[in-house]
């Protein structure tokens, strides 16, 4: 279920700084770059699911990686240096990272590059209840 705008989450300034702002997380410093339990990652703005944790990959990249999403979940646009392509969660626009083709990383050939700080966990024990 989505939630509408006023009972999205307040965020801290970190957040704010890369899902509103479409700031990034340095390298190597999220939460979730060598994550590995079990479960879902949500929309750390409006909680949308956006990713199962089934298509977290290690891309060595620095940031929590993935090669597919959920469906519906994820709004691409162009990003402004018009090089790269922006991932956005379709619920509420928070940014995401970015998405890259052609990297041969895994068999799906894609990689959403996401910041820790634009999605949090939920475990699949949590999910059960």
């Amino acid at each position: 279920m989505k939630k509408s705008k006023k009972d999205w989450n307040n965020l801290s300034k970190q957040e704010a700084h890369v899902i509103l702002d479409k700031g990034t997380e340095m390298p190597f410093t999220g939460e979730y770059n060598n994550f590995k339990e079990e479960g879902v990652f949500i929309c750390r703005q409006c909680e949308q699911v956006l990713y199962k944790t089934s298509d977290k990959f290690d891309s060595g990249c620095g940031w929590p990686s993935f090669d597919d999403e959920m469906p519906d979940s994820i709004k691409r646009i162009t990003d402004a240096d018009g090089r790269r392509v922006e991932i956005l969660c379709s619920n509420c626009d928070g940014h995401l990272g970015h998405v890259f083709k052609g990297e041969q990383l895994t068999s799906k050939n894609v990689r959403h590059c996401v910041n820790s700080v634009s999605i949090k966990f939920i475990s699949s024990s949590n999910l059960e209840k």
